[in-house]
């Protein structure tokens, strides 16, 4: 990781997404070229949620670990790392590994610079509101990117300082899964009373923090937390509510709609580049992975995926292929990444409300999600069967965002669904270049 930590301030602000992943950490720029007022400083942000939004991290490469490994998606096509995944054979130097990994340390890299900078800024275009607001987004999103590497790899290197010169941030060690989750929640905490409780789902706001809190506690069993902030969006009912049908927050070019609590905006010179990878070549697509049989056959049910089967199409004869058309848009490359849906809010609330034995208030939230889709609203009446509800609805409901592997494997699910028993596989490989670039870091056992 060293050599992605050693990138400099000047290269942090740069706006161009893509085009800086590419900068050699060696090069070095005097610092007072990077955020010295509050017009560098907004580009700076804007940098920030171009890190996020990146190929290697919400742009593509992490969603698609989570996809290709939850067993839904197979692959189809001639790139050896999506192979390694969907054959559940990963190795420490798989492309989309170590590509995801450096993404979001890099993320976490701008999130410190601003951090450490905007608080000594002195411009009066720069308000004391609005230096609370860029370091609440700051906090936020360096949260929400160590909450990706704890679910992805386990404990990580908690790197919570700006890097100015090749020997900072060196001879760290590994933290622990429980300290990696701590500095989330630490994160998040410091994030809520510095942003405003707005309504914006292109950028953080308060209510996103409650959103992203939603989440942390579920996946850390703290039932009550858990139900408490999914509440805070579900019950603000007139900015946040499931759309009608399905479809209404993909199809016909929308974007931020209420389904969103909070999805990334790309441009025809910012794009997503999960179309390439799901669209047929006859779309401009290279389709080198597609939805199983198994998952056609769910999404085509009316009485499992009711009006959710508008995910997927077919291919005109002779080739009658399947693909996924979530990523569609033209411009090619404008779809939004859906980071968390008021959709995810509901099953939250319905599996922490089942865990806490409130079986008839969970059926209601399981029953939203379902009524929505248009299927008929599930009978579950027992914990056990509210949750096994929750986790098939999950299933066909998030196909093809970052959310099948994880829950598996935070619910412990993984082996029984999937029938993978290995513990050592429900986390990723450190990336071997990490590892031979940093003496401090450890490998994840079994890789």
């Amino acid at each position: 990781m060293k050599k992605n930590l050693r990138l400099l301030p000047f290269i942090l602000l740069l706006t161009g997404c893509q085009s800086f992943l590419d900068v050699q950490p060696e090069l070095q720029v005097d610092e007072s070229q990077a955020i010295t007022n509050g017009s560098t400083a907004e580009a700076a942000v804007n940098g920030l949620y171009n890190r996020l939004g990146s190929d290697s991290y919400y742009g593509s490469n992490f969603p698609a670990i989570s996809y290709l490994s939850g067993g839904d998606i197979q692959w189809t096509g001639s790139q050896s790392d999506p192979q390694q995944i969907t054959a559940r054979k990963l190795t420490a130097d798989n492309g989309y590994v170590g590509s995801a990994w450096s993404a979001i340390y890099k993320t976490i890299l701008q999130a410190n610079y601003l951090l450490e900078t905007v608080p000594t800024l002195s411009d009066p275009q720069l308000t004391a509101d609005r230096k609370n607001q860029i370091q609440g987004e700051a906090y936020a999103l360096r949260a929400l990117s160590y909450f990706d590497l704890a679910r992805g790899w386990g404990g990580v290197q908690l790197i919570l300082k700006a890097t100015h010169t090749p020997s900072d941030n060196t001879g760290i060690t590994r933290s622990s899964l429980d300290d990696t989750y701590a500095q989330v929640l630490k994160d998040l905490t410091a994030a809520e009373p510095l942003l405003g409780n707005t309504t914006n789902r292109n950028k953080v706001t308060r209510k996103t923090v409650w959103a992203l809190r939603a989440r942390y506690h579920l996946y850390r069993k703290e039932w009550e937390q858990a139900e408490t902030y999914a509440s805070k969006l579900i019950d603000d009912a007139a900015s946040y509510k499931l759309t009608k049908p399905y479809n209404a927050f993909f199809a016909n070019n929308a974007v931020a709609t209420t389904e969103s609590v909070f999805e990334i905006a790309y441009t025809n010179s910012f794009k997503n580049g999960h179309y390439n990878w799901w669209l047929p070549p006859a779309l401009s697509g290279r389709r080198e992975w597609a939805p199983n049989d198994k998952l056609v056959t769910l999404l085509n049910d009316p009485t499992v995926g009711g009006n959710r089967s508008e995910l997927i199409a077919k291919t005109v004869p002779p080739g009658n292929l399947w693909y996924g058309k979530l990523y569609y848009r033209t411009p090619l490359g404008t779809d939004p990444a859906y980071v968390i849906r008021i959709a995810e809010l509901y099953l939250i609330r319905a599996e922490a409300r089942a865990q806490l034995g409130k079986t008839t208030t969970a059926l209601a939230d399981l029953n939203a999600v379902r009524d929505r889709a248009g299927v008929a609203l599930s009978q579950a009446s027992t914990k056990e069967t509210l949750l096994l509800a929750i986790e098939n609805e999950r299933q066909v409901e998030f196909p093809f965002e970052t959310d099948r592997w994880f829950n598996l494997i935070r619910t412990g699910r993984v082996a029984a669904v999937l029938g993978i028993t290995d513990v050592n596989k429900y986390v990723l490989p450190i990336p071997n270049s990490e590892i031979l670039a940093d003496k401090a870091l450890t490998q994840n056992p079994g890789y």
